[in-house]
């Protein structure tokens, strides 16, 4: 099965065109739409993983219902025989990596939260012993648990590429208070439900990142949810603090990349098949822990 780089949907409006998802307008609604890109080191990879963006719509689909009791999100439908008429020659495309949204105004922050000190919060802890401005214990080790969950909202810098953490203060700065204090409770709450499920399947849930909006029906979870491509998942089985942890994403990716001393400017490079092949798995194996059954590609 060959990867979908890019849709080609050239009888509707493209809305938006990020570095794994394509976004069309469909009347009042928004056509998601999960190709199989990868990025790596903020640049999109000149090959993709066949399947990818099946498994991340599939698993995204999982948590919305898991979490519908916290907070409701942004779909309509995934079942293509309930999409418009005139998107039902375009099923090769569509079936199992779309969906229909509602349209919403998204909040101009990330939400992030972290329940193990790994990635950008272990490289600031290191300098300031702090993540986004909240103090954290002395003697922390890379990749060790936390206290306790915390928050630590991001934001894009203009070239839309890096996310930089930024402290609550910043985040009430951009999007008022009560609104930061509500997402900050809602993004904690639905992190604690899924990080208590997914330790129950083997997985630890290091840390992972929401993305919200807002319709006239209030604030709304939105893009996709816990997975790989959002989410650190280790394997409980090979947790070991005191370094980088074995994880449920691009890691073959990244350890190729560095192999071959890419420079991380463009053109981005492309992946051999064995480099593929592999990361396919494991995402076809984080679905298959997650939700406990396997997915056809």
């Amino acid at each position: 099965m060959p990867a979908l780089i890019e849709t080609d949907l050239s009888h509707l409006a493209l809305h938006a065109r990020g570095k794994v998802r394509d976004l069309y307008n469909v009347g009042e609604f928004l056509l998601l739409v999960a190709t199989d890109r990868i990025s790596a080191f903020d640049h999109v990879l000149a090959t993709g993983i066949p399947g990818k963006g099946k498994v991340l719509t599939q698993l995204s689909l999982f948590w919305f219902d898991f979490l519908k009791n916290i907070v409701p999100n942004h779909l309509i439908t995934a079942d293509v025989n309930k999409f418009p008429a005139e998107l039902q020659d375009d099923r090769d495309q569509l079936e199992g990596r779309s969906m229909l949204v509602k349209r919403a105004q998204m909040f101009p922050v990330e939400c992030v939260a972290r329940g193990y000190l790994s990635g950008s919060g272990w490289k600031e802890y290191q300098g300031t012993g702090k993540v986004c401005g909240i103090p954290l214990p002395a003697g922390l080790r890379e990749s060790d648990k936390l206290p306790e969950p915390i928050f630590t909202p991001a934001t894009k810098s203009l070239d839309g590429e890096h996310d930089i953490n930024i402290s609550f203060d910043e985040m009430v700065a951009r999007v008022g208070a009560p609104s930061a204090e509500k997402l900050r409770s809602l993004t904690l709450d639905i992190y604690n439900q899924a990080s208590a499920y997914a330790e129950e399947r083997g997985l630890i849930l290091a840390d992972t990142k929401f993305e919200f909006g807002t319709t006239s029906e209030g604030i709304i979870l939105a893009d996709e949810v816990l997975t790989p491509d959002s989410s650190r998942f280790w394997p409980k089985d090979q947790y070991a603090p005191g370094g980088a942890q074995p994880s449920f994403d691009k890691q073959f990716v990244r350890d190729y990349l560095e192999s071959i001393h890419w420079n991380k400017q463009a053109p981005a490079p492309g992946l051999p098949d064995e480099v593929s092949s592999r990361t396919q798995q494991k995402y076809l194996e984080a679905y298959r822990l997650l939700t406990g059954k396997s997915l056809s590609l």
